[in-house]
């Protein structure tokens, strides 16, 4: 999240700017109930630290709608942007888009409560806990947004994106080959077998 100066609270859509080593720290006793939003630009850096290389140049920027109930928080991750990615096809890299969304659930309880194993979109934390780090729910969903397969968009034509020359070599390499003949038999196929004749009767 940018910051500049102190943390702005407002009502809901609008934007919260942040920009220290806690931008992606939430302090959620400080806000009202009701709705908050806030706009986390990710780039290279924030991935290198998570030691992620395999994709480069992202771009990309989450809107967090974090919704402030009593005994609960309902969030919810708005994921657009760009990663440049190498394409499985023609082996180019190209600027991946990137969409989605993803829904969180934080449940708060007592600190004497048993600990509870959170769940696929529900986590569980003690009320003494005033400070939510999100960080880790940001790489984890914009890792997700990336789709497993990764392929040039085609053009506005409709013809493939793709590197052509590529495309005509991956075509070349997929063509079956033609059978080898051996020489040594070329031509046996002339030969028939000669029938014995049978001898005449006296």
């Amino acid at each position: 999240m940018r910051k500049t100066g102190n943390c702005k609270q407002q009502t809901a859509n609008r934007y919260i700017e942040m920009k220290h080593n806690r931008e992606y720290e939430i302090a959620w006793q400080g806000l009202k109930p009701g709705p908050h939003t806030y706009v986390y630009d990710i780039d290279d850096r924030f991935m290198q630290e998570r030691e992620i290389e395999e994709f480069t140049d992202w771009d990309a920027k989450i809107t967090l709608t974090f919704d402030k109930h009593e005994s609960f928080f309902m969030l919810h991750f708005d994921v657009d942007g760009h990663v440049k990615v190498p394409c499985d096809r023609c082996g180019d890299d190209f600027n991946l888009r990137l969409w989605d969304e993803f829904d969180l659930v934080i449940k708060l309880m007592g600190d004497d409560a048993e600990k509870i194993e959170d769940e696929d979109d529900v986590v569980f934390i003690p009320r003494s806990e005033t400070v939510i780090d999100i960080s880790g729910w940001l790489y984890e969903f914009l890792m997700l947004s990336v789709p497993l397969q990764h392929i040039h968009p085609d053009n506005e034509d409709g013809s493939s994106g793709c590197n052509p020359q590529a495309l005509s070599l991956l075509d070349k390499l997929s063509e079956p080959a033609e059978p080898h003949q051996n020489d040594l038999w070329k031509g046996l196929e002339s030969f028939k077998p000669i029938k014995k004749s049978k001898p005449k009767k006296s």
